[in-house]
């Protein structure tokens, strides 16, 4: 089927920013909040992102003001449009959250249609129980994702060929690079990545370094752009503990054991740079 119709559920970073891609790439692109404060936020940030690849010459003005244009806000998962050929779920990362977005979607978009998600951990097939097994995949797209070339493609337990194929072509079309992953826990990205940060953190606890130490290691030594510390704040330790939380549960084995010190810092409130303080304060 030919994807013309995108609806990107969530406006936060993750969302506002695969709504971006599309729209620059002339895609119909609906984008889907809770209310319409939190989408004029999203469309703000896009504009703010937009303007930021003019400055740079990365686009030209008009490619601004024409991707500008193709995005629509909604208001209310219940007013997804039902021509959609591509819903990408693109909300926090907790699976009943995500479980109750497919199921209200269900039987409102046309069948033809593909759901993906953009968990970063969560499995594909488990989600797509709810819905459309065989019409169902994973989108995960890297942060940030008008910059990063990345998406994985994860095909869960039923995904067919055809499904599969569609959504490669559509993420060529967005010059991006798709890596097929099959549907295990973490994927391949934050199988790796999460432990570790995990690790740094235990090592930071444990008295080992400092954070700025740690992060400065693995700059310097390992060629690393940001230190795990560092780029464990930007992800948001909530996130990271919820991604460490799936390892753990759903290999069952101790490897995946998330960091008492990251499970304290959640639990008060310190989450990185979106809560102003985690590792580094900002």
């Amino acid at each position: 089927m030919e994807i013309k119709n995108v609806t990107v559920i969530g406006g936060g970073t993750m969302g506002n920013g695969i709504a971006h891609v599309f729209a620059l790439k002339n895609y119909n692109v609906s984008l889907v909040e809770m209310n319409s404060e939190l989408a004029d936020k999203a469309i703000a940030t896009i504009t703010k992102n937009l303007e930021r690849q003019v400055k740079k010459s990365a686009i030209k003005e008009e490619d601004k003001s024409k991707a500008l244009s193709n995005i629509k806000k909604v208001v209310g998962v219940n007013n997804t449009p039902v021509n959609s050929d591509l819903i990408i779920e693109a909300i926090y990362e907790e699976k009943e959250a995500k479980l109750k977005v497919f199921r209200e979607l269900h039987d409102k978009i046309k069948e033809e249609s593909i759901f993906a998600s953009n968990t970063s951990s969560i499995s594909i097939t488990e989600l797509s129980a709810v819905t459309r097994p065989e019409r169902f995949i994973g989108m995960h797209f890297m942060n940030p994702v008008p910059m990063m070339q990345l998406i994985e493609i994860i095909r869960g337990y039923s995904t067919s060929m055809e499904t599969f194929e569609a959504i490669k072509f559509v993420a060529i079309k967005l010059d991006k690079i798709p890596v097929e992953v099959f549907d295990y826990p973490g994927f391949i990205s934050n199988r790796i990545l999460l432990p570790m940060i995990n690790e740094a953190i235990f090592a930071l606890m444990e008295g080992v370094a400092s954070a700025t130490d740690i992060d400065t290691v693995m700059k310097l030594g390992m060629n690393h752009p940001m230190g795990p510390l560092t780029l464990a704040d930007f992800i948001g330790l909530d996130v990271c503990l919820a991604i460490m939380e799936v390892l753990y549960n759903g290999f069952n084995d101790p490897k995946y054991r998330p960091c008492p010190l990251l499970k304290k810092m959640v639990a008060a409130k310190k989450l990185g740079r979106k809560s102003g303080e985690g590792f580094f304060k900002y």
